[in-house]
């Protein structure tokens, strides 16, 4: 009985002993660390008020501000920790070892994200954009750390990696598009009238942009007929639909105001053996 009552006092002692040592540091780091969250939080804030005026893209203003608060945070904690009298230069050591392990397991990953951040500084393409990337197009739907998603007419999507974007060639439509529609007619055609009844066309689709112009032009002098090339601009999201309707309404057109549209015609000669 004795005995556990000296092994009850021991540890009573112990406890309060640890508590005078270590109690005012373990409150001390407590406030570090919310200090270090509510001033992380406030750096976050106005990184989002920053880039919202640089125009980043949402995406991008997301990650960044986590980035900004992480790192504020990650600052406090590594002065709670010195408070409480950890030895940092041994963690950061073994920390050290553990990520280069890490990285060599990871190399696909870390390829993306380094190429992912090259992207977010240095934005070649915006959310919105058309883009073609190797066999790849579509518009940018979103851009992330890892991928790039794009969107097409047919409501699928394409997810790249972003390292097979980076140093590919690509070409960037941005947000609008040019059309490049054609329609034959004969020779005999009144080409005024031809290019007056195209433009009144173009003119009636909501979806054609006024700026930039369309262009109107003999393209090809071919040998049934005179080639006109048609080439509206038209919003990304509007490029099938305007097609289709502005080869209608040419069609049409055209069929009532008499414009003949020549097919093409082989005419063959039965010689006598």
């Amino acid at each position: 009985m004795n005995e556990q009552l000296r092994t009850l006092d021991h540890f009573k002692a112990s406890a309060i002993d640890m508590a005078v040592r270590f109690g005012p540091k373990v409150v001390v780091a407590i406030v570090i660390l919310m200090a270090g969250y509510l001033l992380g939080r406030w750096v976050g804030r106005m990184t989002e008020r920053l880039l919202r005026r640089l125009k980043f893209e949402a995406p991008v203003r997301v990650l960044l501000v986590r980035a900004a608060h992480l790192i504020v945070f990650g600052f406090f904690v590594i002065l709670a920790l010195q408070n409480l009298g950890v030895e940092l230069l041994p963690l950061i050591a073994g920390l050290g070892v553990a990520g280069a392990g890490v990285a060599l397991a990871m190399q696909g990953i870390l390829g993306n994200v380094a190429a992912g951040l090259t992207i977010i500084f240095t934005r070649p393409f915006h959310v919105g954009d058309y883009l073609s990337i190797g066999a790849e197009e579509g518009e940018v739907l979103d851009v992330t750390l890892f991928s790039t998603t794009l969107g097409h007419t047919d409501r699928s999507k394409v997810i790249i990696p972003n390292r097979k974007i980076v140093g590919e060639i690509m070409h960037n439509y941005g947000s609008i598009r040019q059309l490049d529609l054609s329609v034959g007619v004969s020779y005999g055609t009144d080409m005024e009238v031809a290019y007056r009844l195209v433009t009144a066309i173009l003119a009636e689709n909501t979806r054609v942009l006024k700026d930039p112009a369309p262009v109107i032009a003999v393209s090809n002098l071919g040998e049934f007929a005179v080639a006109i090339c048609v080439k509206p601009w038209v919003n990304v999201p509007d490029y099938v639909a305007a097609s289709g309707e502005i080869n209608r309404a040419i069609l049409e057109t055209f069929r009532r105001e008499g414009v003949e549209m020549p097919v093409p015609q082989r005419e063959i000669r039965m010689l006598g053996a």
